[in-house]
């Protein structure tokens, strides 16, 4: 009995994570590299019986898993590296402040590279690092195209993305409808572009040994939702050009009242 209790009180080595419904599986000690922070206390001073935890046993956190990356990474290394291209700082400083991680807070509030003084005194970012959707301007730039809004020197070109997917429609279209299932989303492109717009989420196994200059149909994303793919690619710079898609029915049987499964092909095509 002892030994159980023992066992149920204390964290695994290897912890799996549910981070606003994005999952991360990293070390404990990454997770308490950091005494004074929120993790650190979380993973050191409580059990697993006291922190929530998700339909399969991951522990939850209600926090933005796709910046969480970012707060790993600098548990990891003490060190903080953003995309070029980043817009969210604002939003990773507010996530920085709520694990109680005091150092990042710091270098994230701090000036950007290359930002200068506003009228009232305060430092404004780099286009690239301001929200387009949340930066308004009273000067003529703000007539400008949103194509203009990438820095200088970024390379033009084009990305496909594309994914196959499935839906269901049973006997009430309209109550029985299973939207759209996507089981993976392809990129194809120049290396060099697919690797600066998707980072450390694109996977490369498939194509492992191009040089940045060659181009790829076999790279893919390590997550399933469209949206978060288009918003990288237009935190980027791209525009939506053309796209087309394709569907079939690939079940559908002799009795009426079974449901039939439609598959379909879409493609996407991005320009910068």
């Amino acid at each position: 009995m002892a030994d159980t209790e023992s066992q149920s009180s204390t964290f695994p080595d290897i912890v799996e994570l549910n981070v606003g419904g994005q999952v991360y599986v990293t070390r404990l000690d990454t997770l308490t590299a950091v005494p004074d922070s929120l993790l650190g206390a979380k993973f050191s001073q409580s059990s697993p019986d006291e922190l929530p935890k998700d339909g399969k046993g991951r522990f939850f956190f209600d926090r933005d898993g796709f910046l969480f990356r970012y707060i790993l990474d600098y548990l990891r290394d003490s060190e903080l590296f953003l995309p070029e291209f980043f817009k969210e700082r604002r939003r990773l400083l507010k996530e920085a402040d709520f694990f109680r991680l005091p150092e990042l807070s710091r270098r994230l509030a701090g000036p950007s590279k290359g930002s200068s003084p506003t009228e009232d005194g305060e430092e404004s970012e780099e286009v690239e690092l301001a929200s387009p959707t949340t930066t308004t301007t009273t000067s003529s730039s703000s007539s400008l195209s949103d194509r203009t809004l990438r820095s200088p020197g970024s390379s033009a070109g084009y990305i496909t993305v594309g994914y196959r997917g499935s839906y269901t429609i049973g006997r009430d279209i309209q109550a029985d409808v299973k939207f759209r299932r996507v089981a993976r989303i392809t990129v194809c492109g120049k290396i060099c572009l697919t690797k600066e717009v998707f980072g450390d989420t694109l996977n490369e196994s498939r194509d492992p040994d191009r040089t940045p200059d060659k181009y790829t149909s076999r790279y893919y994303l390590k997550y399933n939702f469209l949206e978060q793919a288009f918003d990288r690619l237009a935190e980027a710079g791209f525009h939506m050009v053309a796209c087309n898609s394709t569907g079939t029915c690939s079940y559908a049987s002799s009795d009426p009242g079974e449901d039939k499964v439609w598959t379909s092909y879409t493609e996407y095509v991005f320009s910068r």
